[in-house]
Parts: structure tokens; sequence; C-alpha cells
């Protein structure tokens, strides 16, 4: 075997590699293994392509080698078609002779139990001791259409006529990308690359797209995620496509309980799984949608409207129409998703009538069969986009988009170039106006809910705020819980307030407090994260003979249910009330990092599930736009003629919480305040109860 002259880079050897070998290639074309073969050579790839098959000299009519040995050279790429049991053996092969990357399309690794786990070590030793590096297992391969390098084994490839474009696709499922492609051709979307990620074990999805950001072919990134795996990986890329104005689309599958069965405190039930994802992915500025369709769609909406600050969204939308029946299914569809859909200000009505638009003056701007001629729509389309008050416009097209393009859907073509983005959902089943419409670069859709959805998802992107690498990314380790002292002792010291609290022996003879009755009494215990359900808090205690009273309540209720737990003093305070109450709480995902939490407080916050929630640390402007975003924030707000509690100081106790993220000395992985008091405006806020955890 001749050696390798020049060791290809990871891109060029996973998406445009001179050489492929295929090992385990089939003679039987009814076998997924002769896939790639046929597919390869279906695309015209250029390069040279090595079957591998030790049972036949040949394969589909090429010459086949018996091994990797055999080899005239070292290939680029290896396809480990082998099953299971013959994949990690071709995998230590691979590495032995120096070839750079190695897909494995078997299953039966990560998901295939202790002994698939005891694989996946030994593939993981193969790359750390080698350099070789892993795509999969369990992947269905990497497509580079540009290169004509088709790589993979999803039946959907074996479309002709594949379109090419500017979208990379990297997806945890390998099925997926078959759903992609043939719907993209019939839509006209082209792709520049795909990659089925599988199982992660060496390759990660994010090192994979970060791989491709330089390449002048990929204008923008479509992700099909199941979770989120390799945090530091992914949140990388996204920051580097930010950086490229390259946005990133994604669609992540569904929630889970078991990041909540796992916390210490609400903080941790508040904040599961899929919570802390669209946090996460949020924060990267990678913009989430919610139906597979708008995955498809949404790329050139979200080149046209850019991330944007925080502070500086607003997120308001002109509808026009010819048929109000469609416009309204949008409409419906945009307010569930919290997208204010606005009727054109006086200044822009007038304008309307002037340019001869008769409309009434309401939210929807509907044309009726009128704008079914060309000058109509297209004046009304100059108005609506040239409207300050609008951040997108949307037209709606009825039937004359199916047969007469021309009359309706030709003036938003011709609009396509304004600055202000417009996209058109087209009611009727009419491809071919579709295709004009892709065609001219306007973003368009076929469903009112893929539509809104698109919609939503670019006005409610924000610029990514992301640490480029967390200080604290620690995995899940063992904890040591702060009494209710040291908590505030640790709160001092981020600068969020709290509520005087000295602790008292509890066979105290005397009690001399540096504050007045009536107090709150709690026991004072750092292997109890919740003092309510063992009966070790009385409040309202009015003096010295009650607090022994309610110590030796608490005492007694302790031995009930914690007779293990031992407790030598009680933690007293004065009583405190406010206009009302939040949580605030902050916690070390093992993937995504420092989090804060902001949510509705007290007993029941984990039942109303009114939070939100950021990658920490935030700054001011992030902490507000929290706050606004719960519905309890409006109770602090004059709710009724209630009195304005003290957002301002709320904000700064939030960032003051994130700061935590920034500590070199101390590594908090759980905290919380629960009750944290909203006092009036000007008076500030306090916590009453605190919980930490230590690394």
């Amino acid at each position: 075997m001749r050696a390798e002259t020049t060791r290809p880079s990871l891109r060029q050897a996973l998406l445009a590699p001179r050489s492929i070998a295929l090992v385990g290639a089939s003679d039987d074309v009814t076998k997924t293994s002769a896939r790639p073969l046929q597919y390869l050579r279906r695309a015209g790839y250029e390069g040279t392509i090595y079957p591998i098959n030790p049972r036949r000299p040949t394969v589909l009519g090429e010459k086949a080698w018996p091994s990797l040995a055999d080899l005239p050279e070292v290939p680029d790429h290896a396809f480990i078609l082998a099953p299971t049991e013959g994949a990690v053996e071709a995998a230590a092969e691979c590495a032995r002779l120096g070839v750079a990357v190695a897909t494995i399309l078997a299953s039966g690794f990560a998901e295939g139990g202790d002994d698939g786990q005891k694989l996946v070590a030994q593939l993981q030793k193969i790359c750390a001791e080698t350099g070789l590096r892993i795509l999969g297992p369990s992947s269905l391969g990497a497509i580079n259409l540009h290169h004509k390098t088709i790589i993979t084994a999803n039946a959907a490839f074996a479309e002709p006529d594949l379109p090419r474009g500017g979208i990379f696709v990297a997806s945890h499922s390998g099925s997926l990308l078959g759903g992609l492609i043939s719907r993209g051709k019939a839509r006209n979307i082209g792709f520049a690359g795909l990659v089925s990620v599988g199982n992660e074990i060496d390759l990660s999805l994010g090192e994979i797209c970060s791989a491709t950001l330089d390449d002048p072919a990929v204008t923008g990134y479509m992700l099909f995620l199941e979770s989120i795996r390799h945090a530091q990986d992914l949140r990388s890329f996204a920051l580097a496509a930010a950086e490229r104005g390259k946005p990133v689309v994604a669609y992540k599958l569904g929630r889970s309980a078991a990041a909540a069965e796992l916390a210490l405190s609400h903080t941790g039930a508040l904040a599961g799984e899929d919570d802390v994802a669209a946090a996460f992915l949020a924060d990267c500025g990678i913009a989430r949608v919610f139906n597979f369709e708008t995955l498809l769609e949404a790329l050139p909406l979200l080149q046209r409207l850019p991330a944007r600050p925080a502070a500086a969204r607003s997120k308001r939308v002109g509808v026009v129409t010819t048929t109000g029946g469609g416009a309204a299914m949008v409409v419906d569809e945009l307010s569930m998703r919290g997208i204010d859909v606005v009727k054109p200000s006086d200044e822009t009505y007038a304008k309307l009538t002037a340019a001869g638009v008769k409309v009434n003056h309401e939210r929807i701007t509907d044309l009726t069969l009128a704008g079914t001629r060309y000058d109509v729509m297209k004046a009304a389309l100059d108005t609506m986009l040239s409207a300050p008050e609008f951040d997108v416009v949307v037209a709606v097209v009825g039937s004359s988009a199916r047969f007469q393009p021309e009359l309706a859907v030709k003036p938003v073509i011709d609009s396509a170039a304004s600055a202000k983005p417009l996209v058109t959902f087209l009611v009727p089943d009419a491809p071919q106006a579709l295709n004009l419409l892709a065609e001219a670069g306007v973003p368009n859709f076929r469903t009112p809910e893929s539509c809104a959805d698109a919609v939503s998802a670019a006005l409610l992107r924000r610029k990514a705020t992301a640490l480029a690498k967390p200080l604290h990314d620690i995995m899940a380790k063992p904890t040591t819980q702060l009494d209710e002292i040291a908590a505030y002792a640790l709160m001092n010291k981020v600068g969020v307030p709290h509520a005087p609290a000295v602790a008292v022996d509890i066979n105290a003879a005397s009690i001399k407090l540096p504050f007045a009755y009536p107090v709150a009494v709690k026991l004072l215990s750092a292997e109890i994260a919740h003092k309510t359900e063992v009966g070790g808090v009385v409040l309202n205690v009015g003096s010295e003979a009650e607090l022994k009273a309610a110590m030796a309540k608490i005492l007694a209720s302790l031995k009930t249910h914690r007779s293990d737990a031992h407790v030598s003093q009680v933690l007293v305070q004065p009583m405190t009330s406010g206009l009302g109450e939040m949580l605030l709480g902050y916690r070390v995902d093992p993937e995504a990092g420092p989090l804060v939490l902001l949510a509705a407080g007290g007993i029941y916050t984990e039942i109303y599930r009114d939070r939100s929630i950021r990658l920490a640390p935030v700054d001011l402007d992030t902490a507000k736009a929290m706050i606004a975003e719960l519905s309890i924030s409006r109770v602090f707000q004059g709710f009724r003629n209630k009195p304005h509690g003290d957002m301002d100081a709320l904000a700064q106790a939030i960032v003051a919480m994130s700061q935590l993220a920034l500590d070199n000395n101390t590594v908090v992985v759980d905290a919380e305040i629960n009750p944290l008091i909203i006092n009036r405006v000007g008076e500030g806020v306090v916590a009453v109860d605190a919980l930490v955890a230590l690394a």
C-alpha cells in the first residue's frame, strides 16, 4: 500500500474525500450495503472508490479488494457497511493504516445496552490512541452535493438530480435526511451537504458543522436534534456561525422529566431537559421551530431578518391578503405564538387610499378580489413595506396563485428586494407559484402553521449571548449543601439582598434577638433542603417564650420525619412581607452549563411553571427581558391599581445571581431563593430563604 502524502483536513476527509473505501460493499443491489457504490457512481463522484469484499473479485461490475490492507493507497474515508460485530475490527484496521475518517453504519452500540457500551468504549479507545475520527456508529452517512460525494445508504438518495444549494443539514436521525432531501426537491430547495451524526461517540454534530463554516458553498444550517449532546461543540459552532452571518435553525424533539428527578431544588424541576435546551438554543442565537415543514422553509426568512439584541426586539407583523379566511388562519397562528399582528397606522392607511387601494382600516389589509390585480397588490405591498409600524409583512394569496400567479404572486416577487422582510403564504396547492417565489428569494409557505412558526422564530431570535466556554461546565458530581446561614453569606458575596438572620442554639436558656418580634423560626441544617416538608418552619412567633416553644415543636416534628438528622440550631428572621414572591434560581446543567431562572415563587411554583431561563451570566437588559416574559410580572406592574413592584431591583438581583457562573473559587451547582420578596418601587427585593449546593 502506498502511504498517504497529504493528510486531509476533517472537512475534506468527511465531505470531499479524494478516495473512499466501502468496507463490506455488497454485489446484491437489493441490499443496503450495495447502495453507496451505486449512489456515488450515479452522482458522478470524481475520486477513487474501493469496494472491499473478501468473498468476491468484483462488486456491481467493479474490481473489489479483499481488505483495506490490500489497497494501493490509504483512502481518505472508509464507509464501514459491515454488521456490528465486524465494525470494530474494521475501524481498528482503518486506524492502523492511517485512514482519516471512518463512518460506521451498523447500530447496536450506544443503544445496545452493556454489550453495546463495551463496543463504544473500544471505538473511543481506538480514536484516542490513533487519531482516527469516527462518524456514528448508526450513521447513515455524509453527503456533499457540490462535490458529488454521496456517502450514504439512505434509500432517498436513489433520487436523481438532487437539488444543490447552500443549506447544510446535520441530524441525529439518519432517516430524516431522506425526508428533507425529497421534500426539498419537491420545493426546489437546494442543499450543500447533509450528515447523519448517529451516536456521536467521536465526531459530534457541532464539530462537524464547525468544519464547514468557512465553506463558501454553505450559507445556512438546518439541525434536527433529539437532545442537546456535546453542548460545548454545538455552542462553539453556533457562535462562530453567528459571527459569519450564517443562520442556524433547529427542530428539536420533545420533553423529558429525567433532569428534574435529579435536581435538589424547584429550579431543577422547572428547568427540565427541554426547557434547558430552549434556553441554550436561544442564547446561542439558534432559531427553534416546532413544525418539521418549517425546518425546511425557515432559512430564507432568517437570512432576511438577522438576530437582534433582546432589548431591541419588536414583533409586529402586517398582513395583506386577497382572502380574508386564509389571512385569518395566519393571524390566529401568529397570535398563539405571542406575535403582534397590527393594523396599519392612520398615515399608512391614508397612503393606501391615496394609492387607490380600497380597504377597511382593520388588522388584516384585505384587498378581496381586487387584490388579484397586479397594480392593486403591488401598490398595497409598496405601501406596507415602507410603513414603520411593521417588522415583517405577510402576503396571503388565495386561489389565483394556482393557475394565474401573474395576478397576485408576481407583485410579491417584484417586491422581493424590499428592505423589510416579506413572506408569503399561498392558500391553494400551487407548486409552480411556490417555485417562482423560491427562485426570487421570497420566503414562502404552504401552510399557515409553518408560516407563523417561521415568522415567530425569526422575530423572537435574539443575538447570541452565550459565553464561548462556560467556566463551570462540570458533569454531575457529589455536592455539598450549605445551611441557610452559609447560603446567605454567599448571597452577600454576589450582591443578592436577604433578610436579617441569626442562628440560635436550640437549647438556649435565654435568647436576645437583634431585631423585633414577630419572627420566623426555621431549622438550620445542611442536610435538609425542604424545611416545610419536615415541619421545620414556624411563622409569626411573637415572644421569647413562643420562640422556645417553636424550637421544641420543630424538634418534635423532626423526630417524626427525619429522626436521622442532627439539628442543634434554628435560624430566626424577622417576619417579612411585600407585594408578592418570586423564585430566583441558578444551576449548572451537565450539558448546557450555568443557567439562571426566574419564576413565580412559593410552594406551588412547579405547578404554575411560569418561568424564564437563560444561560448565565446575563446583563441587565436580559434580566429585564426575563421579567417581561413572566405572566406573574403583571402583578407587580400596577395590575388592578395595586402598587408597582421594584422591578429594577429584581433585575439587579437576577444579574447578581447569574454572576455565580464567573466565580473562580466557589463552584455552585445549584442555588435557589424562594421566596424572593418583591417590595414597592424603591424598596428593593429581599431573599427570605436560600438553598445552595456546591461541587
